[in-house]
């Protein structure tokens, strides 16, 4: 097996040496994902409701981009600035699975996050 380099324009271009996503056989690694436009890399500054929603959105266009959706996502990472935020940004998330497929997680607090973002998101996908 080789690996396959996922590029979309459905998500923010890597700003450091990394690629979006990275396809290994059935399985899809995706970068961690913040709160950037896609079109022209601006930062989302807002509440962290919006701010998650950028990340999810940016996330489903690597998904899609890989012929998958969140359906086949198997574990997420958060990186959270705040835990006490962490309700609002369960709640979007939410909106993303059903508690049948939802897939393994873990949240963690960091000290501090790329572009002084409050949420970060990574994911392995599997078809």
């Amino acid at each position: 097996m080789e690996k396959k380099i996922i590029k979309t324009e459905n998500a923010p271009a890597p700003i450091g040496p990394y690629n979006q996503a990275v396809q290994f056989g059935n399985m899809l690694f995706i970068s961690g994902q913040i709160a950037l436009d896609p079109k022209d890399g601006t930062l989302f500054q807002g509440e962290i409701k919006e701010e998650t929603e950028k990340v999810m959105q940016n996330l489903n266009g690597i998904l899609e981009a890989s012929g998958m959706k969140f359906s086949n996502v198997i574990k997420t990472t958060i990186f959270l600035m705040d835990m006490g935020k962490f309700a609002a940004v369960n709640e979007v998330y939410g909106n993303y699975f059903d508690n049948e497929t939802a897939p393994a997680r873990e949240t963690v607090q960091v000290s501090g996050l790329p572009r002084g973002v409050q949420v970060e998101i990574s994911m392995i996908a599997a078809k």
